[in-house]
């Protein structure tokens, strides 16, 4: 059911989302040399290593680490690589990953393949076993202001809690949250 629900939902984001994506690629490009687009390796469902796309915020050459590892984040950014974090326009081309299965639209957020901490623990309470998402319930409740343990325990509250309907509710919020911009630090 739920792949049905990311399935269709996806058609109709696609749909209406299209031109955006369109026109977000080519600012990206106008604005900074390198890609539009940015394959980042993430852990997914089972701890197994997928490509996961995103708009390019950062210049080409960043360190592939976690953005609150780097000693000055904001000096990485594109030219428009700050608004498009902030207003999450860098999380659309995970559609993609949502179309091949890689993705739901509600999980885990996907860690980075060397953020051994969060794997570890996500493993040890059964979070790894989840098809990691676009959006969270930790996504809603702090985002990149959450300490691992924290992210953590609110991945396990998903994994006991998940159902249609909060899947639902967590969509709602990402959408209330993203328009205020909260949560966001780089």
């Amino acid at each position: 059911m739920k792949r049905l629900f990311d399935f269709l939902l996806g058609l109709c984001a696609a749909a209406v989302l299209a031109l955006p994506i369109l026109v977000v690629a080519i600012l990206v490009r106008l604005t900074s040399k390198g890609p539009a687009l940015y394959w980042s390796d993430r852990v997914g469902k089972g701890n197994a290593i997928f490509r996961m796309p995103k708009f390019r915020s950062m210049r080409v050459g960043t360190p592939a680490v976690a953005t609150h590892l780097l000693q000055d984040p904001k000096v990485y950014l594109t030219p428009i690589g700050s608004f498009l974090r902030k207003s999450s326009l860098d999380e659309l081309p995970q559609l993609w990953s949502i179309f091949v299965g890689d993705m739901s639209f509600v999980g885990p957020r996907p860690a980075l393949f060397n953020q051994d901490d969060l794997i570890a623990l996500r493993t040890q309470f059964g979070v790894h076993e989840l098809v990691p998402g676009l959006t969270g319930w930790a996504q809603i409740n702090g985002r990149d202001e959450l300490p691992i343990p924290e992210k953590v325990k609110l991945d396990v509250e998903y994994l006991q809690r998940q159902s249609l309907w909060f899947d639902i509710k967590i969509l709602w919020l990402t959408f209330v949250r993203v328009l205020r911009r909260d949560g966001v630090s780089h």
